[in-house]
């Protein structure tokens, strides 16, 4: 784009420019911003991040660049962001440097979860700020390879206090997948006015008028165009307009444009401009390295090539427009690029750049070479190893094109399907399963391609479409490989008891499957007791499976367990301690869980480890620990752009707190959430919480309606189980003791079963409601007794509601008094506000004058700020802090900052002597 001297006079450009000049006057007061710049090719997108970088003076900078033909190469793009500050690195967190040095190959190490790379590069970024601000520059952002591109954008939207200014250019025709939602500044074409403008500074010979008027129209305003068209056109075309109009795309016109310049060049130039094209780094050394080895004059042709104005050679290797590069590599036929691909993979030191010269060495091989199929497929080990699924995806799939053997080939196609599937690429998985499966695959090889065809459906579509799949798969891998059978069988039932109710394909036939199998699965193991015992829960009864369900509990309780195994067993296994009613098991393995997700980075089970602690934390009745771990659990939902995880964990905490709208809030967006709409076990764990919160606000019959549709699906157990406890509570406050006592008789069953002290006291709870006399009053006690053993004080103290409330129609004041005394304190102590009041009320009956309890305190903070300064009670300091809620510890500064002020404090040392508890909070 044509300028007056400086960036300054970008022609038609005075409200793009002074959205940046805010935002880096912002990020140069402390707060930091994020910009996504969109626009259609030649719109002048580059021009407005060079007129940021002029304005810039005194910033540190950092510059990446997205490239074609690095799109599979993992991390390329951050790495070109992240480099000039790895000199920072050690100053990181140890997960999160471990994490970064494997990413980038700087070390050997499991494969990095993306989010923990993610929040490394957040503290590498926040950590490289001085006494100015970090602008970070990325310039065709859509053909960043895709992890990079998801780890800018996990930055971007976790950006805040850090003054770190974080701008991506973006193709208009690119994905908005990746950088959705983000802030963006749309850029449009020149007015005729402007455009005119634009023209006339760079034609110097005469131009015929309605040559003139036709290049503006067809160009639209796109500055690139007005500037390149006209290079294209002879003096007979300027003079009278001549040549016709064209009905081609405005970039495929520039890119001719750029082609017949580069076709004008002497043939070694256009060879150096090709041999740049094929390498998207831009070294000028390896750029060198390669002419010569194809006998290029390389200097001469250096020379030309910089005079054309289409290649600048500095540091790097830049081209003018993106569209040059295009322009390069498609001005020569399929035989030439491979020669220069050879040419690069022989200069490219293989001890350093193992991935790149492979993928040149693989684009120069035109027929099957088992030789570079292996190396493609070392590669893509390494690649897997750094967390680069997407590009060990790219070097499998490549490496099946090349692979001659066909047994060999079918497994490499299995394997580029799995990683396809983990990078999220459903259809090619499909498409690399369907491959895989027309070569000799063994038994092995084809259950695992139907175990790959049912995880993809089970993604791609819903739980209830891959759920047939799944059970073949284990079916057929039980006789060769029965501790991958018996994996797959887990992922199975997990999936049918989330998914719940299902027209076909549920639980209760996943159960059946497993149980039809001839040694299904080996009892001597816990992990066989557990699946054993969960299918005949199922399809037997309770009676039948759950002694083996607390048998496999507690082994995983007791016994040894690896990473691994915890990370994938545990989960069921918590759901299974609860539905077996034993909570000292719930409680020590999800505090486990949770332990192993943290300290492993392993975000992919963490939502889901903080959201079974956080109902076991709800039944103990301490709902504040409930409300840290849904702020926990709340930072990775909006870190990964999900908000199921707020949801859900509003949907266990609010209920109990009494707040109606809150909990409607969080029962409509669960319901509504698309990627749950098919999934039975919604209708369950949104009607347990309405149940829940119409008991504590004494409204039974609304609670009647919901608990009862809550426990119409008891083969989901968990929240079915407990919307039965719900149910009973709320028939017998409507009279309908006859309806209440056939629940009551479900869970004494379950009871004499578990024989925990929580399955007993709940039990005793439940039959005192529909006893009378001294037969109640004996099991109100024994009901307080056995939850007080058992330690969860919810229950514990809505039991001696329930007592106080009984004794108080039995005329027993003095009595009821007691009870209701101790469950009010407990209940307003636990945050359990309906409740509390429901125990106020029944004091109020009994002749107690009680004050109410406030629901507002004069000093709010944030649900956000209330966790930070809880985590900064408890000692952790801002790193830490920053590290479990996923911020940067600027960020985690600036928020202790405004909880300072609102608390009236002036540091760390103050906010120990605070009382948080109680304290209101908003979101």
């Amino acid at each position: 784009m044509a300028r007056g001297g400086a960036r300054t006079g970008l022609i038609g450009r005075r409200n793009e420019c002074q959205a940046l000049d805010d935002l880096l006057a912002q990020a140069r007061a402390g707060r930091s911003g994020v910009l996504v710049v969109r626009g259609e090719a030649g719109i002048g997108k580059t021009e407005l991040l060079n007129y940021l970088l002029d304005r810039a003076t005194g910033c540190r900078v950092v510059r990446a660049a997205g490239v074609q033909s690095e799109m599979e190469l993992s991390y390329a793009g951050l790495h070109q962001i992240c480099a000039p500050l790895l000199s920072s690195l050690d100053e990181l967190p140890e997960p999160q440097r471990n994490a970064l040095r494997t990413a980038f190959g700087m070390q050997v190490g499991d494969a990095p979860d993306r989010f923990l790379v993610g929040l490394a590069t957040l503290s590498l970024l926040a950590g490289a700020v001085g006494d100015e601000p970090l602008l970070c520059l990325v310039d065709d952002a859509q053909w960043l390879d895709r992890v990079s591109a998801q780890t800018l954008e996990f930055v971007a939207r976790r950006l805040l206090a850090e003054s770190v200014l974080l701008v991506l250019a973006v193709r208009e025709s690119g994905s908005r997948e990746i950088l959705a939602d983000l802030p963006e500044l749309p850029v449009r074409g020149l007015n005729e006015r402007e455009s005119r403008r634009l023209l006339d500074s760079v034609v110097t010979g005469p131009l015929d008028q309605r040559v003139r008027d036709r290049i503006v129209a067809e160009t639209r305003g796109n500055p690139l165009a007005l500037l390149e068209l006209p290079r294209g056109l002879t003096a007979v075309e300027m003079a009278g307009g001549f040549g016709g109009p064209t009905d081609r795309p405005l970039s495929s016109q520039i890119e001719a444009g750029f082609l017949r310049r580069i076709q004008s060049l002497p043939a070694e130039a256009q060879q150096l401009l090709l041999i740049a094209a094929t390498e998207p780094v831009g070294d000028v050394a390896l750029l060198r390295q390669a002419a010569e080895r194809l006998g290029i004059s390389v200097d001469t042709a250096m020379s030309h090539a910089e005079a054309s104005g289409l290649m600048t050679l500095g540091t790097w290797v830049r081209f003018r427009h993106p569209l040059v590069r295009s322009a390069a590599y498609r001005a020569v036929g399929t035989e030439e690029r491979r020669r220069v691909h050879r040419a690069l993979a022989d200069s490219i030191d293989a001890s350093l750049y193992p991935e790149r010269r492979v993928w040149h060495l693989a684009s120069a091989t035109m027929g099957p070479d088992a030789a570079v199929a292996a190396e493609l497929e070392g590669s893509a080990d390494r690649a897997h190893a750094r967390g680069g699924i997407a590009a060990a995806a790219a070097f499998l799939q490549r490496a099946t094109e090349l692979t001659p053997d066909p047994v060999r080939r079918g497994a490499r196609a299995l394997a580029a399907a799995q990683a396809k599937y983990q990078a999220g690429a459903f259809d090619a998985a499909r498409e690399l399963v369907d491959a895989a499966e027309l070569s000799h695959l063994d038994e092995v090889g084809a259950g695992q391609a139907t175990l790959l065809r049912g995880q993809v459906m089970s993604a791609a579509k819903s739980a209830s479409a891959g759920l047939p799949l799944l059970l073949e798969a284990a079916r057929r891998l039980q006789p060769f490989d029965s501790e991958l059978a018996g994996r797959t069988y887990r992922d199975a039932i997990y999936a049918a008891l989330t998914a719940g109710r299902l027209a076909t394909g549920g639980v209760r036939d996943v159960a059946e499957a497993m149980l039809s199998v001839p040694g299904h699965v080996d009892t001597a193991s816990r992990e066989g007791l557990l699946l054993t015992g969960l299918a005949r829960v199922i399809t037997e009864g309770y009676s039948v499976g759950a002694p083996l369900l607390l048998e496999a509990v507690a082994a995983f309780r007791t016994e040894e367990l690896s990473r691994e195994d915890g990370l994938g067993w545990l989960p069921l296994v918590c759901r299974m301690a609860h539905s077996t009613w034993d909570f000292a098991a719930w409680s020590e393995l999800s505090a486990r869980l949770v332990d192993l997700s943290r300290g492993s980075g392993a975000l992919a089970v963490l939502p889901s480890a903080l959201l079974l602690r956080l109902s076991n934390r709800v039944f103990a009745g301490d709902l504040r620990g409930a409300d840290s771990l849904a702020v926990e659990a709340n930072a990775i939902g909006e870190a990964t752009g999900s908000s199921f995880f707020a949801h859900y964990g509003a949907l266990v905490v609010e209920p109990f707190k009494g707040r109606e709208s809150t909990t409607r809030q969080a029962i409509e967006a669960v319901t509504q959430d698309r990627l749950l709409r098919d999934e039975g076990k919604v209708t369950t764990a949104t009607q347990w919480a309405a149940a829940v919160l119409c008991n504590g606000l004494g409204r039974y019959e609304e609670a009647y309606d919901s608990a009862e549709r809550g426990c119409e699906n008891p083969q989901e157990l968990g929240l079915s189980i407990q919307s039965r406890v719900e149910f009973v509570e709320a028939a017998v406050r409507l009279g309908r003791t006859a309806r209440a006592a056939r629940a009551v008789r479900t869970i004494e069953e379950m009871a004499q079963v578990s024989r925990t002290a929580w399955a007993l006291g709940i039990s005793a709870a439940t039959r005192a409601l529909v006893s009378e006399g001294q037969a109640a009053d004996v099991l109100h006690r024994e009901a307080i007794e056995q939850l007080d053993t058992a330690e969860t004080r919810m229950d514990s103290a809505r039991a001696r509601l329930r007592y106080g409330e009984w004794l108080r129609l039995e005329d027993r004041q003095a009595d009821a008094r007691s009870q209701l005394s101790e469950a009010y304190e407990m209940l307003g102590e636990a945050g359990a506000e309906a409740f509390a009041e429901r125990a106020r009320l029944g004091l109020q009956a009994a002749g107690v004058k009680v004050r109410k309890r406030a629901s507002v305190t004069p000093v709010v903070l944030t649900a956000k700020e209330a966790e930070i300064a809880r985590l900064a009670q408890g000692g952790f300091t801002n790193p830490e802090i920053a590290a479990r809620l996923f911020l940067s510890p600027h960020t985690v500064e600036w928020h202790l900052r405004k909880v300072f002020v609102k608390l009236g404090i002036s540091s760390r040392k103050e906010i120990g002597s605070v009382q948080l508890e109680g304290m209101a909070t908003t979101p």
